[in-house]
């Protein structure tokens, strides 16, 4: 098993309304060598802690409270903060996926369940 991890990889702002899931996401991300500088459950809640303290990467939900908040929210993100965006979604019908292609074109997007090397991959894509 490859280890992904380094050290100092920078600060990860976790965008997720499901409290395990994001807890989950929290120990992947640590476990790749990043800080976890926030877990907001709203796009609302993510917006306000990357004003504060501005990610070097974050992860996004697609659907938030029921719709799909997270893709606005991770355009918004990118476009004020400059932050690479990973999506992380269980939907990943035709529709969302070109939605969210559209709105934040080239963020990888990875499927849940959440594995650590796909995750890894993913942040491989867009942290350099």
């Amino acid at each position: 098993m490859t280890d992904f991890s380094s050290p100092d990889r920078g600060s990860a702002l976790i965008v997720e309304d499901e409290f395990l899931i994001a807890l989950d996401l929290e120990a992947t991300m640590q476990a790749l060598g990043f800080e976890v500088c926030g877990l907001a459950p709203t796009a609302k809640e993510a917006v306000s802690i990357a004003m504060r303290n501005p990610p070097d990467v974050v992860l996004m939900d697609v659907y938030l409270d029921g719709t799909r908040q997270g893709i606005e929210a991770a355009r918004w993100l990118r476009n004020v903060c400059e932050v690479p965006i990973i999506f992380v979604t269980a939907h990943s019908d035709d529709g969302t996926l070109e939605r969210i292609r559209q709105a934040v074109p080239g963020s990888p997007i990875v499927s849940k369940p959440i594995y650590r090397e796909r995750l890894a991959a993913a942040i491989a894509e867009i942290v350099h």
